[in-house]
């Protein structure tokens, strides 16, 4: 399969096909191709005319005032590329780096950086060809997007640093003699071009955000199983309610809960008689909490892909209007406070499950054997399970201090306020993989705790569950090294096998 790219059709979907390696070829539609010979040529016809041009016949920055030679344009352009590849630290995935290329090449396709096609061609030339630039993640400020990251990828469009392999990283002239793929030839503006712009940080955002939505199902899940493990009431799910309080998400949650819990089971009607008259927070709150986090996951997807079909270099270019025009659309703020926003969200979801998985776990509050260990004393059981997730939100407490208030003036101070954009980005990559983490250990407890209460059976949905997780994992009769288990059921979010059990028994879940 070929995606045509034209600069405003990105969606989460085929960004996370094509970083995944699922969609390998790529290429410019025509339309687009024509739009930016159209930019090209006015750009080109401006310069010839002896206009100055910021970052085409200027420095950069700082040095906007020092007016370039013509004899020098093409090699300020690779000197800005060498210049700004400063980047330090471990290399992007290959998958990020996928969708890095494949952002930038749709931002340059919307025609309104007055490059060649050419550039675009040879972006899509590189991924097609799996010759994957190696981006160093620390470096960037998010100011006039992600520079230093960027120039790493220009960095070996022009034939030198380093590509990524199976093996590791290898020189980039060596990489591209081998695969007979010739280096791009800078011309005026293009190596500017490359870097500006916020495509590392809306890229790798995306990448998390597709993980994210699958946690905001799979804690539904894992806490309609901590209901059942608990006992706990259906009646704070009741639909009703949220419409007295009609955010969406609130009632999406309580309405999957309703959907994976049904009207009841025979382990909520061994209880009926109970006394209880309302559930802890992390269970009754649910639709309240996991609610709020899906649409903060909706609010940050929809900032992400307006900004990944965004023109987002300086200065753009306007031929129909006939304007050049220096701007800050390269600015990463909205990304940035996106990014963080989610951070938040979704720590908060983490931490409402260790609390439930807490619960589970307290033969005071559980009725169940201390620490879901058959013989407690002799076992441990889930006790250090559980001080896992507590030590998992703990580091998403402190991961999730948000990046974008932190502003430090670059540039001899002609960048007086940036973003951090990536630095917010990245962190939600670690953010998510403890969720993912603190999500599969209430579902090694909940599963545990339903062994417990045999032979009584849960709700369909619950049960559904339990049964893709006992096929990998089985009930704890004693101590044994946990963390294996926790990684088996990581590997089941991954693959999408536990919530595919649940919707294959109740039906699609809601987002």
């Amino acid at each position: 399969m070929t995606i045509q790219v034209s600069g405003d059709d990105v969606r989460i979907e085929n960004l996370w096909s094509v970083g995944t390696g699922q969609i390998k070829s790529l290429s410019l539609k025509n339309s687009a191709r024509e739009k930016m010979l159209e930019s090209r040529n006015y750009l080109m016809k401006r310069l010839e005319g002896g206009e100055v041009i910021y970052g085409v016949n200027t420095g950069f920055g700082a040095l906007s005032d020092v007016q370039i030679n013509k004899n020098d344009i093409e090699n300020l352009q690779i000197n800005i590329i060498r210049s700004h590849s400063s980047g330090v630290g471990k290399y992007f995935s290959r998958a990020e780096t996928r969708a890095i290329m494949y952002l930038r090449a749709n931002a340059l396709a919307r025609g309104h950086s007055g490059i060649r096609p050419e550039v675009v061609d040879k972006i899509f030339e590189f991924l097609n060809n799996e010759i994957l630039p190696a981006i160093p993640e620390q470096g960037s400020v998010g100011a006039s997007g992600d520079l230093a990251p960027l120039a790493h990828l220009a960095l070996s469009l022009i034939g030198e640093g380093l590509c990524l392999t199976d093996s590791g990283v290898i020189d980039t002239q060596k990489l591209l003699a081998s695969k007979k793929v010739a280096p791009l030839k800078l011309q005026a503006k293009e190596g500017l071009s490359l870097i500006n712009g916020c495509q590392v940080m809306t890229a790798v955002g995306l990448m998390r955000v597709h993980l994210a939505q699958k946690l905001v199902l799979l804690a539904d899940v894992a806490g309609a199983m901590t209901v059942e493990a608990m006992r706990g009431t259906r009646s704070a799910f009741d639909p009703i309610i949220s419409r007295e309080r009609p955010h969406y998400g609130e009632m999406q949650t309580a309405r999957n809960l309703l959907k994976i819990l049904g009207a009841s089971s025979e382990i909520s009607e061994s209880h009926a008689e109970c006394k209880r008259v309302q559930d802890a927070y992390s269970l009754r709150c649910m639709p309240a909490v996991h609610g709020a986090t899906k649409n903060t996951v909706k609010n940050t997807l929809l900032t992400l892909e307006i900004e990944a079909n965004s023109s987002t270099d300086n200065p753009l270019v306007y031929a129909k209007e006939d304007k050049i025009l220096s701007c800050g659309n390269f600015h990463g703020e909205p990304v940035a406070f996106a990014m963080d926003y989610l951070a938040v969200a979704l720590t908060a979801m983490g931490a409402m499950s260790e609390r439930r998985t807490e619960k589970m776990t307290n033969a005071v509050t559980s009725g169940l054997a201390p620490f879901l260990a058959p013989h407690s004393g002799l076992n441990s059981g889930m006790m250090i399970v559980q001080y896992t997730a507590a030590s998992l939100v703990s580091e998403n407490q402190v991961f999730s201090h948000p990046a974008s208030v932190a502003s430090i003036p670059t540039s001899a101070g002609k960048e007086d306020h940036v973003s951090m954009g990536t630095i917010a980005a990245r962190k939600i990559g670690m953010i998510a993989e403890n969720v993912k983490n603190i999500i599969a250990i209430e579902l090694l407890c909940g599963a545990q705790a339903l062994d417990l209460l045999k032979p009584l059976k849960p709700a369909h949905g619950v049960l559904a569950a339990y049964d893709a997780i006992r096929k990998v994992v089985p009930f704890a009769l004693e101590d044994r090294v946990f963390s294996e288990d926790i990684k088996k059921i990581a590997q089941l979010i991954d693959d999408n096998a536990i919530l595919g059990s649940v919707e294959a028994k109740v039906g699609q879940l809601e987002l």
